[in-house]
């Protein structure tokens, strides 16, 4: 029960003390509290308080007998309790208006704590109805605010796939760009041989300097090296303006998507807020500032036309990939038909070479794979077995406390046995789990020694290519080839 004359906000925002086992003396308590007003912090702006106080009239009432003399006032001013009447009694009020008066002050009373019961289950329902609203509208906000992070968060992931695939298509489309150049590039040095051949075969003396179909070929592919070098050059134009609309188109993305990176940062940040939060404040008059520029329907139209301008570049990049790939394949092919006579067997000895070396390379890739996996799994046993340990510890410690038992405590008890199955049951296990680890060790080494073995093959391999390509076939890396115009190297 709280002391009366205390004020509203003095209840609601500090708590009540706990109450004492042992009431002190009345005079403490009067001390403590006489004049004594309630603390008022600016900062709290509550419901009206009076700030009229009371306080109970300092009276000193004492038992003494009553005297027929007071001390300050002359014996002649006293006025005496006892009257000269015949029947002896002085009365100022009758017994009546005494019952009268109690009477009136219990109404009074009781009119007054009704009247506070019905003011207190007002304000309870007020500040009910208040924290509802207030929890209510609250909880709205949130849920609006968790729709816009998950709105941006599915326009983000549709902005970093777009801009994933759009950075594939570009990085495809600057490999095709490279290849055209080095295509462009290595026409020029079958252009020089066809005309020293041309120029060699003017030397050609007697009967046989005449117009044979060598000499007609030779014309031929200097006609055929010229149309080439014109079709790559307008595909690398094309490719070359077709990497500036990716690269606007990926500026375009990134910007957006950075914007949505910020205001996901933002929105998120709000959503997590609670009034328990750190970092709120008052900021007073920021509901009347309007600095929206846009509204869902064009803020989503935004990002759209953004993804179908992407998606749009993405797909004629793709297309132009496409055409300039059967460019590449076309002038490849208009030039090896040019140059035919290549030695069958030298040439089948290299692609039975290169499909070795593939397939060393294939099995190489599994066996660094398996090497891997097995490393790992040796791992787990390792960190089995180290668990299993600590597993073994625990109930051999339980065992040993166990023996420490006094007397007839040293029951051989269904905790005893299952310790004991405990410990047996570990140890069996710390065996397979050792044989295993040996077992995966040993596969181990011989999978190491699998590697090194396929690994000295392919440099073999590597070397033998090496030989038949480059020092054997070193009087014709001038001429044309489907790997240097296709830009593969």
């Amino acid at each position: 029960m709280d002391l009366y004359g205390y004020p509203l906000k003095a209840k609601f925002t500090y708590p009540k003390p706990p109450p004492t086992k042992i009431l002190p003396a009345t005079s403490t308590v009067a001390a403590s509290y006489k004049n004594r007003i309630p603390y008022q912090p600016d900062s709290i702006s509550l419901p009206w308080v009076p700030n009229a106080y009371y306080k109970a009239a300092a009276l000193n009432p004492t038992l003494a007998a009553l005297s027929e003399s007071f001390p300050g006032l002359p014996p002649t001013k006293i006025i005496p309790f006892i009257s000269e009447r015949p029947d002896g009694v002085f009365t100022r009020h009758t017994l009546d208006d005494w019952h009268r008066s109690n009477m009136t002050n219990y109404k009074e009373s009781e009119t007054t704590r009704h009247n506070a019961e019905r003011l207190r289950a007002d304000l309870n329902r007020t500040i009910k109805d208040v924290y509802l609203q207030a929890k209510r509208t609250q909880g709205e906000s949130t849920k609006n605010l968790g729709e816009r992070v998950s709105d941006i968060e599915y326009w983000k992931s549709e902005l970093c796939l777009e801009l994933d695939a759009m950075i594939r298509e570009t990085n495809s489309l600057t490999d095709m760009q490279k290849r055209l150049e080095r295509a462009l590039a290595d026409t020029e040095g079958p252009f020089q041989v066809a005309h020293k051949c041309l120029l060699n075969r003017e030397k050609r003396m007697g009967i046989d300097l005449v117009h044979d179909d060598v000499e007609k070929q030779l014309i031929t592919e200097i006609k055929i090296i010229r149309s080439v070098r014109e079709r790559l050059q307008q595909c690398l134009n094309r490719v070359n303006a077709q990497l500036m609309c990716n690269k606007e188109a990926r500026q375009e993305l990134e910007k957006d998507l950075a914007d949505k990176q910020m205001g996901h940062h933002i929105d998120n940040k709000c959503y997590q807020l609670k009034n328990t939060s750190r970092g709120i404040h008052y900021y007073r008059g920021v509901e009347r500032i309007d600095a929206t520029i846009s509204v869902p329907e064009t803020w989503a139209r935004f990002t759209d036309n953004n993804l179908f301008r992407s998606q749009s570049q993405r797909a004629t990049s793709a297309k132009l990939r496409a055409s300039t790939e059967s460019v590449l394949m076309g002038t490849a092919d208009e030039m090896w038909r040019q140059f035919s006579k290549v030695n069958d067997a030298f040439t089948g000895r290299i692609t039975e070479t290169a499909n070795a070396k593939s397939k060393i390379q294939t099995h190489l890739a599994k066996t660094r794979q398996e090497i891997f996996q097995i490393e790992t799994k040796i791992q787990v046993i390792q960190k089995t077995i180290k668990d299993k340990e600590v597993q073994l510890k625990v109930a051999q410690t339980r065992l040993d406390e166990r023996t420490r038992r006094p007397n007839v405590e040293l029951c051989r008890d269904t905790a005893q046995i299952c310790l004991v199955q405990e410990v047996n049951e570990i140890n069996e296990t710390l065996r397979n789990l050792h044989q295993c680890l040996r077992a995966s060790e040993d596969m181990l080494q011989m999978l190491v020694r699998s590697k090194a073995v396929l690994e000295h093959d392919l440099v073999i391999k590597n070397n033998s290519l090496f030989i038949d390509q480059e020092r054997c076939m070193g009087m014709r890396k001038t001429y044309p080839s489907t790997v240097q115009i296709l830009g593969y190297v």
